[in-house]
């Protein structure tokens, strides 16, 4: 039986078990706008090998929780910079592309991730439970109980300086308040760097952007670029919800995902989203109104 999760609601958990992430960056996964799948590859197969190592290295605060992450070794290998692998490949986040793309990324690494799993289990042996789990009916061997989460990857991914989990981008541009009430504008990377190869960068210009949050008004902006750097408030909360989907039909775990809603939005639209997440196959929704909470 599944008691909980974890905070972030990525991670069903048994009684006393741990949580062991790790996330690859997809957008250093893009070469030439198209997926380097070797190298994604090679990434995986590594990834899973660290985070397995990690369940022996561990020092454990507490003997039950050392006895069932070891009877089991669940690990959750996911994505940070899905949203900038997409710029990159010059696809908007809400396009049918886009959801191809997540389903096939993510498929990759779900059977990548169970073969490196078992190369392990063939030299180290399965994990002491394999036994009596499922997996023994369709696997001769397996090292972890389950190979992939998808966590919002928050911190981890301003470290990386890459987009967050699976979200879109939140914001392209926004004032950063420092001491002394000065005021720095902050820019994300890509959209800088394409901004000034493309001709319609300017300080005036993002400053605007930062006060509007997305480039749908702004016409000095091209179409096309204003379609492919959409944020998470140009994305339907439908389309949010069709994107956790499509990673969750290839994830062991759970998919931490925010449905992002504009300040006005009713019981009801809250409501139609936790039913599609529901009948799409999600295992939990989080949904955040604007403006919801005092400070923000």
């Amino acid at each position: 039986e599944i008691e909980s999760t974890n905070p972030c609601g990525e991670q069903p958990l048994l009684p006393f078990e741990s949580c062991n992430l790790g996330s690859i960056n997809l957008s250093h996964m893009v070469r030439e706008k198209d997926i380097d799948w070797e190298k994604l590859g090679l990434v995986i197969d590594k990834a899973v090998h660290f985070l397995d190592n990690v369940i022996d290295m561990n020092r454990y605060t507490l003997p039950q929780i050392e006895r069932i992450t070891k009877a089991n070794r669940k690990i959750g290998l996911g994505v940070m910079g899905f949203a900038d692998m997409l710029i990159k490949l010059e696809i908007p986040y809400n396009d049918p592309k886009a959801f191809e793309i997540g389903e096939k990324v993510m498929a990759f690494i779900q059977t990548e991730g169970r073969k490196a799993s078992r190369r392990l289990a063939l030299k180290r042996g399965s994990f002491p439970n394999f036994d009596r789990s499922r997996l023994k009916s369709s696997w001769d061997a397996m090292r972890n109980a389950t190979v992939t989460t998808i966590a919002p990857a928050g911190t981890i991914s301003i470290i990386a300086g890459t987009s967050s989990g699976i979200e879109p981008i939140f914001a392209l541009v926004f004032i950063r308040h420092v001491l002394d009430g000065k005021e720095l504008l902050e820019i994300n990377p890509i959209f800088e760097e394409y901004s000034k190869k493309e001709g319609f960068y300017s300080e005036e210009l993002m400053k605007r952007i930062a006060h509007d949050g997305s480039l749908s008004r702004i016409q000095e902006i091209p179409e096309k670029f204003r379609r492919i750097f959409v944020t998470a408030h140009d994305i339907s909360p439908e389309d949010h919800i069709k994107m956790q989907s499509v990673f969750q039909k290839y994830t062991d775990n759970a998919v931490s995902k925010t449905v992002n809603f504009p300040h006005d939005a009713t019981v009801e639209d809250v409501a139609k989203v936790y039913l599609l997440a529901y009948q799409l196959g999600c295992k939990g929704v989080t949904v955040y109104r604007d403006r919801s909470r005092e400070r923000q």
